[in-house]
C-alpha cells in the first residue's frame, strides 16, 4: 500500500476514534436520557424518508436483471381447446372439436450491442442510486442534528424566559411595595407591569417554539425527545474551507451520483445506435393438434388421422432499412441527454463547492458570534448588577433595571442560538464533505443497511417466480406518541448561556 493509499485510511480511523471518544462522554445519565448518537441511530432505522429511499434503490436494482433478460433465451408455450358450435353446411369433414398446443424457443444471437449497452447503463444507474442513498442518509442526519439542537436550544430559551418572568414578578412586587411607602411613582409600577406582561408573552412564544421543535424531532426520529444530552464535539472538522472542498470533491455522494449518470448516458448512446444494427435470433418451435375423434374423411368407412405434430428450427435476421429518420433521431436524443448529464454534473459540482464553503463560513461566523456573545453576556450580567446597586442609592430608575434585565436576557438567548447554529453548521460541513453518513458515524443498534447486498441477490436471478414477500411497513408511525408539551427539565440548560 502506498503512502497515498494510507492517508484516507488514517483519516477515517481518526474520524471514527474521535466520534467514539465524544460518544463515550455522552452516556445517558438516566434510564430515559437520549444522546445525539442514539437519536441518529433511531432515525437510521425508522425514518420513512430513508426506508422509502432504500425501497426505491431496491427497485432500481431490478433494472439490471430486466436488461439482462433481453439477451437470454425466451421460452413460451400456448394451448387451446375449441368447440365448433355451428358447422358450415358445405363442409363435410370439419372437426367438431380440437385441442392444440405449441412451444417456441427464441435465442438472441446478436442484438447490435443493445443488450450490452443497456445493461451497462443499468449498472451505472444502480451505482448512482447507491450514491443517492448515501446523500439521503446525510440529509436525514443533518435534519436530525438540526431538530435535536432545536429542542435543546428552545428548552434553554424557555428556561431563560421562565427565569426572566420570575425576576420581573419579584421586581414588580418590590416596586409595588416601594410605591406603597411613597418611594416610587405609579409610573414605575406601570413600567414593571408592562415589562412583565411582555415577558409572559415572550414565554408563551418560546413554549410554542419548543413544542414545534419537539414535534419536528418526533417526525424525524419517530419518538419523543426525552432528556436530551449535550451533543458530542464533532471530530476532524477541516482547518480551512479549501480543505473541506478538496474532500467534498472526492467524497460527496451527489458528485458521485452525477458522475455515474454521465456514464449511464454515454451507454444510452450505444443503445440508441444499436437500433440501426441487424438483429439475429435462433428460433425453434413445435406444435401438436388433436381433433379428439371428431375429424372424418367425408367418405363412409374411411378414417383419418386425428393427431398431427410439427417442428421447425431456423435463424431470423432483422435489418431495419428505413424508418423515416426515427433511428437517427433517437441517437441524437441520447447524445443530447448525455450533454445534459455532463452539464448537470458541473451544476452539482458547483453546488457542492458553494454548499461546503457556505457551511464552513456559517460555522466560523457562529464560532466568532459565540465568543463575542459570551463577552456580551458577562458584560450585561455585570451591568445589571451595577444598575441594581445604583438604583438602591437612587441614581438609576426602575426603567434602567428593566432595560438591563432585557439586554441580559437577549444576549443569553443570542448565545444559545449561536451555539445551536454553530453545531448545525459544523455538521453541515461534514455532510458536504461526504463524512456524515451512517458508515462514518459509527451508529449503534445493529448492522448498517448495505444496498450492495440486495443488488448482488437480484442481479443474476433467472427464475420467473422468485418474488419477494409482500411489502410491509418498516418505519413506525407516530400516532401513539403523545403530543409534545412545553415542559422543561429541571437544572441548567444543555446549551450554556454563560
Amino acid at each position: 500500500m502506498t503512502d497515498t493509499d494510507k492517508k484516507p485510511s488514517l483519516r477515517r480511523a481518526r474520524w471514527l476514534a474521535g466520534l467514539s471518544a465524544g460518544a463515550l462522554l455522552l452516556l445517558p445519565t438516566g434510564a430515559h436520557a437520549e444522546t445525539l448518537q442514539g437519536a441518529l441511530a433511531k432515525a437510521y432505522e425508522n425514518n420513512p424518508t430513508l426506508t422509502a429511499a432504500r425501497a426505491g434503490q431496491r427497485a432500481n436494482d431490478e433494472n439490471v436483471p430486466i436488461q439482462k433478460s433481453y439477451g437470454l433465451p425466451d421460452i413460451g408455450t400456448q394451448a387451446s381447446y375449441d368447440e365448433n358450435l355451428i358447422v358450415p353446411g358445405n363442409s363435410f369433414n370439419s372437426p367438431a372439436r380440437s385441442l392444440s398446443a405449441g412451444a417456441q424457443l427464441t435465442v438472441p444471437l446478436y442484438q447490435g450491442g443493445a443488450v450490452r449497452n443497456a445493461l451497462r447503463a443499468a449498472k451505472y444507474r444502480v451505482e448512482a442510486g447507491q450514491a443517492d442513498l448515501r446523500a439521503t442518509e446525510a440529509s436525514v442526519f443533518s435534519q436530525v442534528v438540526g431538530a435535536y439542537m432545536d429542542v435543546i436550544r428552545d428548552q434553554a430559551i424557555v428556561q431563560l424566559n421562565q427565569k426572566n418572568v420570575a425576576v420581573l414578578r419579584t421586581n414588580l412586587q418590590a416596586t409595588s411595595d416601594r410605591f406603597e411607602i411613597g418611594d416610587l411613582t405609579r409610573t414605575d409600577v406601570a413600567q414593571s407591569e408592562a415589562r412583565l406582561a411582555l415577558a409572559e408573552g415572550d414565554l408563551r412564544t418560546a413554549e410554542a417554539n419548543l413544542i414545534a421543535s419537539r414535534e419536528g424531532y418526533i417526525r424525524l426520529v419517530g419518538e419523543a425527545p426525552v432528556d436530551l444530552q449535550p451533543p458530542p464535539p464533532l471530530p476532524n472538522l477541516p482547518a480551512t474551507a479549501e480543505d473541506a472542498v478538496t474532500v467534498a470533491l472526492t467524497s460527496n455522494p451527489d458528485i458521485e451520483s452525477a458522475n455515474e449518470l454521465v456514464n449511464a448516458s454515454k451507454a444510452d448512446i450505444g443503445t440508441a445506435k444499436s437500433s440501426r444494427a441487424p438483429k439475429v435470433s435462433a428460433i425453434v418451435n413445435g406444435g401438436y393438434n388433436n381433433y379428439l375423434g371428431s375429424l372424418n374423411s367425408g367418405v363412409p368407412g374411411v378414417s383419418v388421422t386425428q393427431e398431427t405434430s410439427s417442428a421447425a428450427a431456423g435463424v431470423q435476421v432483422t435489418l431495419p432499412i428505413f424508418t423515416g429518420g426515427r433511428r437517427s433521431a433517437q441517437v441524437r436524443q441520447a447524445q443530447s441527454r448525455s450533454s445534459q448529464a455532463i452539464e448537470q454534473y458541473i451544476e452539482v459540482e458547483r453546488g457542492v463547492i458553494a454548499q461546503t464553503r457556505g457551511a464552513y463560513a456559517a460555522w466560523q461566523a457562529n464560532e466568532r458570534i459565540i465568543a463575542a456573545t459570551r463577552q456580551a453576556v458577562s458584560a450585561n450580567a455585570l451591568s445589571l448588577e451595577g444598575v441594581r446597586a445604583e438604583n438602591s442609592v437612587g441614581t438609576r430608575s426602575i426603567l434602567d433595571i428593566l432595560n438591563a434585565e432585557q439586554e441580559y436576557l437577549n444576549t443569553q438567548v443570542q448565545l444559545v442560538s449561536a451555539q445551536r447554529n454553530s453545531y448545525v453548521a459544523a455538521f453541515s460541513v461534514l455532510a458536504a464533505m461526504g463524512k456524515a453518513e451512517a458508515r462514518d458515524l459509527g451508529l449503534d443498534g445493529g448492522a448498517l443497511y448495505d444496498p450492495e447486498v440486495n443488488y448482488k441477490r437480484v442481479k443474476g436471478e433467472l427464475w420467473d417466480w422468485a418474488d419477494d414477500p409482500a411489502p410491509q411497513q418498516v418505519a413506525n408511525d407516530t400516532r401513539a406518541v403523545p403530543a409534545a408539551n412545553a415542559g422543561v427539565p429541571e437544572g441548567p440548560p444543555s446549551l450554556s448561556p454563560q
